[in-house]
């Protein structure tokens, strides 16, 4: 087989694919999911989470208007953005009370991007939302 074919065979196994590596879950942009017209403020008990790339996630159980319980997910930078800012991994922890603030997702009840998170202990993080981003 010559390089040209070789070529050929490979520009056709690329577009057979897609024509891409990305991965399925992208990093998008803030105004993508979220909108800064929803904004929010919760406090509830963390409930788990999650210290992974592209972003790192916490959730927290919240009493609603009806007294019942619905669990929030969080939205937060990257685990590096996290530590630059001062959190550590295990800054939030299972348990913790914490008071949210930041903004509703567009699309999907109960998910929010986070932009300050007050600890248990009452210190004030911020979250790195990518909403700074988008100014």
């Amino acid at each position: 087989m010559k390089w040209g074919s070789l070529f050929v065979l490979a520009a056709g196994l690329v577009l057979a694919t897609g024509g891409s590596a990305a991965p399925a879950a992208a990093h998008h942009a803030f105004s993508a999911e979220f909108s800064r017209d929803l904004p929010l403020e919760l406090t509830g008990a963390v409930t788990r989470v999650e210290w992974m790339n592209p972003h790192a996630r916490f959730y927290i159980e919240v009493e609603d208007e009806n007294g019942e319980l619905v669990e929030w997910d969080f939205e937060l930078s990257s685990p590096n953005g996290l530590m630059r800012r001062g959190w550590r991994r295990y800054s939030l922890t299972q348990g913790d009370v914490v008071t949210v603030t930041g903004y509703r997702a567009k699309n999907a009840p109960h998910v929010g991007n986070a932009s300050t998170v007050v600890l248990a202990d009452g210190t004030r993080v911020f979250a790195g939302s990518s909403a700074e981003d988008e100014d």
